[in-house]
């Protein structure tokens, strides 16, 4: 199993429970995708799109059950990224954890492995 993260607030993710769909974050409503971020890429993700922003949480999702809707595509210094060119189950998420902010600002992370 390939897991694959998506970074989100706690808000947005109670609503997509609520609502059995996950439609995406503003900027994936934008792009024309949900935006998710690789093992080795979600920590340089959070620093970049989420510096300082407080209750959130990560959730992974195992990347071959998305069949060819999941495309890994070109994006931030030629890496692949995944990209979900479909609504999101958020029942399908393998884990969902908090992802708070530590004294210096940064997230800390969960333990990523299943």
């Amino acid at each position: 199993m390939t897991l694959i993260f998506k970074i989100a607030p706690k808000s947005l993710w109670q609503e997509a429970i609520s609502l059995g769909v996950f439609n995406g974050a503003p900027v994936d409503l934008q792009d024309g995708f949900i935006h998710f971020s690789a093992e080795d890429q979600v920590r340089e993700t959070a620093a970049k799109h989420f510096a300082g922003q407080q209750e959130l949480l990560i959730a992974a999702f195992d990347a071959d059950s998305f069949g060819d809707d999941l495309k890994w595509e070109t994006s931030r210094g030629g890496a692949l990224f995944p990209h979900l060119y479909a609504p999101l189950d958020p029942m399908a998420a393998v884990w969902v954890k908090d992802l708070p902010l530590s004294p210096d600002g940064s997230h800390t992370f969960p333990e990523l492995a299943r």
